[in-house]
């Protein structure tokens, strides 16, 4: 068989939703009814591959190997001839589903040339030498931040937030005040300048600076006073699961990105950026490579983040990616991003449909049901497979799958390959 049912790997992370708050765990339930969900356990990530540290089991008694990676590395030509050659033989992508409750910590991902440097120095904190550039899409709202917002915003936040400019220094604020959209690089100097003096602010200097902010916007709260100019209710949010955490002044100088269910964000190589609240599916370059500083408990490298960060100013409006409808099939709306590693579709079945062909792609990719129910069939499948809410397939490359549908309200279900 070349198409066939997957197991998949959790991750309980502690910034994760628990027991049955969380999208992952609910699809992890519906999926597979022997599955005892722990109401205490953050379900923070579901891990569709085969990545190492999360290798998905096959759910096929037919099949001698045990997980999709030994899978693949046996029958490398289920990902498609070009897939194959230009990622010598691994599946190129990871695909998740994430349940956020309490914000992942400020991070970026490096890009290929500063991936291999930093795994060659650090591998004990760079797993490997990948780029890692993702793309989530929203299942529920979803927030994030994102980019650096445009100078203005900054500009007016250093001019309410005197905390901020206690941080950040006085020759430096003027300087960001000062530059002038005509020259877009002397900006990403004056921000480049200000970020990092804010991240390597002295540890017991910050921590009194954002005490006296949290106390100050906490009592114009409570007087029922707007405390937007100052960010007052991110801040509190941020400070209450992260208390004297530097990242908390990050909401100054980054984008606050709302996705509504369907809309996605691509975050490329160098994007500062922190998931705050809610689930969404993600797919990934297959890497663990992420430099941190901030709203974690993990190892911390602010050099480097500072010294890699895309310091090009933008509207929140812009991190929105948009998805294509597809002119073969109008139930297919495409993501696919600005580089090779993946592409996602988003496949909405109307409830006037009742036979729906998951159409060949020249790529392995993996199948998520979010909503529905039906039965599938394939040439390249051992038998009928029933799906429903949480099953996830494995389609080998150059592969269809036929679905019957039997649910009154459509299916949705998400798609994750490789268009080279």
């Amino acid at each position: 068989p070349a198409v066939f049912p997957l197991c998949c790997a959790v991750q309980s992370y502690s910034w994760g939703k628990l027991g049955l708050a969380s999208e992952v765990a609910q699809l992890l339930a519906s999926g597979d009814p022997m599955v005892r969900i722990q109401p205490e356990r953050p379900y923070a990530e579901l891990w569709m591959g085969a990545h190492p540290r999360g290798d998905a089991l096959i759910r096929d008694n037919r099949i001698p190997q045990k997980t999709l990676g030994q899978w693949i590395a046996d029958n490398p030509a289920c990902l498609g001839a070009k897939v194959k050659d230009t990622f010598q033989g691994r599946l190129p992508f990871l695909f998740k589903v994430l349940s956020v409750n309490t914000a992942l910590s400020i991070q970026a991902h490096p890009n290929k040339e500063l991936a291999a440097k930093l795994h060659a120095q650090f591998p004990e904190h760079y797993p490997d030498a990948n780029h890692k550039p993702e793309m989530a899409i929203a299942l529920t709202p979803f927030e994030g931040l994102c980019g650096f917002r445009p100078v203005e915003e900054i500009v007016s936040f250093l001019q309410t937030v005197p905390e901020l400019r206690a941080l950040i220094g006085e020759v430096a604020a003027e300087q960001l005040e000062r530059s002038g959209s005509d020259d877009p690089r002397g900006v990403s100097a004056a921000l480049r300048v200000c970020f990092t003096r804010l991240m390597k602010s002295e540890k017991k200097f910050f921590v009194d600076q954002l005490n006296m902010l949290v106390k100050r916007i906490s009592q114009e709260a409570a007087e029922g006073k707007d405390t937007s100019g100052s960010n007052g209710d991110l801040l509190l949010r941020l400070h209450s699961q992260y208390p004297g955490d530097i990242g908390c002044f990050t909401i100054y100088f980054l984008n606050l990105v709302r996705l509504e269910p369907g809309e996605a964000m691509f975050l490329g190589a160098n994007e500062p950026h922190a998931y705050l609240h809610g689930d969404c599916v993600e797919c990934m370059a297959c890497s663990d490579n992420t430099v941190r500083a901030g709203l974690t408990p993990k190892f911390i490298d602010v050099l480097t983040l500072c010294e890699m960060l895309n310091y090009t100013p933008a509207p929140s409006s812009s991190k929105i990616f948009p998805a294509a409808q597809s002119p073969l099939d109008p139930s297919v709306y495409l993501y696919d991003p600005p580089v090779p590693d993946f592409a996602i579709m988003r496949i909405e079945i109307p409830p006037s449909i009742k036979l729906y062909l998951v159409s060949a792609v020249d790529s392995a990719s993996i199948l998520l049901v979010i909503q529905g129910t039906a039965v599938g069939t394939s040439t390249a499948a051992a038998s009928e497979m029933a799906l429903r809410r949480g099953s996830v397939l494995f389609i080998s490359a150059n592969e269809s799958i036929s679905l019957q549908l039997s649910s009154p309200d459509g299916m949705l279900l998400f798609r994750a390959c490789c268009l080279l």
